[in-house]
């Protein structure tokens, strides 16, 4: 009964009261949320927490799943934070290397906040800070000021088991994905699985440079595999693990097997933009991203 509550909270997004805040607040299940970002490109006004965070509470403090994507940004994170719990946050979580997975690490450790990662996502995290530094000083001008990289404390080769005050999370990295240092973190009690940016739900996904749309696959199947019944994605809001398939694996098989079709046929990287994506043309950001995905994927599927 508790495990069928758990999944009917989500799929009717009992959000707490609206505010003016852009991230919104909503309870998955007893005690565990999700911290919902706007689906909108980074900006001064949401400090870079353009994305979806994950918050469990336990009697011996509160953990955070994602860091946000700035300084400011991790205060507006603990202030929405405080509208729930008055639980101090002693554990953060970095699902990969995206900037608003990690970049807010300097104020949580500021907090005295122990911080978890994978060694994929901060070999990822180092290789690409300058660079993220460079974007969100574009992006957010003056609403940057005082973020700095911050790393792990506590850092883990492809499992690692977190215990709190009665509740386990167990956080794995089963591969590369959006980054090549993503991990889930399951809450195998509750059926809620955290997914960071291996899930993009609503949105079109982004396929990068340092991404691997072949692994993402196999990254997702072992996500699914323990057949969660609330999924907390890395954008878009709370859902279940068919919506979830639908908008990420649906869309990376389609585009891998036509793209596969297309080398097959002799076809080049300039053709590749022409590849019939369009059963995912509901999906927001569709007609900005949807070619480069293609053009990206083509070049991957070259050297593979």
């Amino acid at each position: 009964m508790t495990r069928i509550l758990t999944a009917l909270a989500a799929l009717l997004a009992l959000a707490l009261p609206a505010t003016a805040d852009p991230l919104q607040v909503t309870e998955v299940a007893p005690d565990t949320y999700a911290i919902v970002g706007p689906k909108e490109q980074r900006n001064p006004e949401n400090l870079g927490n353009n994305a979806t965070f994950g918050l469990v509470v336990t009697s011996e403090g509160a953990i955070l799943i994602d860091a946000g994507g700035s300084y400011k940004g991790a205060e507006a994170l603990h202030a929405a934070i405080k509208s729930v719990t008055d639980k101090e946050v002693v554990h953060v979580i970095n699902t990969g290397g995206q900037d608003h997975r990690w970049i807010g690490n300097s104020y949580w450790q500021d907090q005295g906040a122990t911080i978890i990662a994978s060694e994929d996502a901060i070999a990822d995290q180092k290789a690409r800070a300058s660079m993220q530094q460079t974007m969100l000083s574009a992006l957010l001008k003056d609403a940057l000021a005082g973020t700095k990289p911050a790393h792990a404390n506590v850092t883990f080769e492809t499992e690692y088991d977190l215990t709190l005050g009665g509740r386990s999370l167990e956080i794995r990295h089963p591969g590369a994905a959006h980054t090549p240092g993503e991990s889930y973190v399951w809450l195998p009690e509750s059926g809620v699985m955290f997914t960071g940016d291996l899930v993009y739900v609503e949105r079109i996904l982004g396929v990068m440079d340092f991404s691997s749309s072949r692994e993402w696959i196999e990254s997702f199947e072992a996500m699914a595999d323990h057949d969660p019944e609330v999924i907390v994605p890395g954008h878009g809001p709370a859902t279940d693990l068919a919506t979830a398939t639908r908008d990420t694996y649906d869309y990376l098989v389609n585009l891998r097997t036509q793209m596969a079709e297309h080398i097959d046929n002799g076809g080049d990287i300039l053709g590749a933009v022409e590849v019939d994506q369009s059963a995912f043309a509901y999906l927001e950001q569709f007609d900005q991203l949807a070619r480069r995905n293609a053009q990206e994927v083509f070049s991957q599927m070259e050297w593979e």
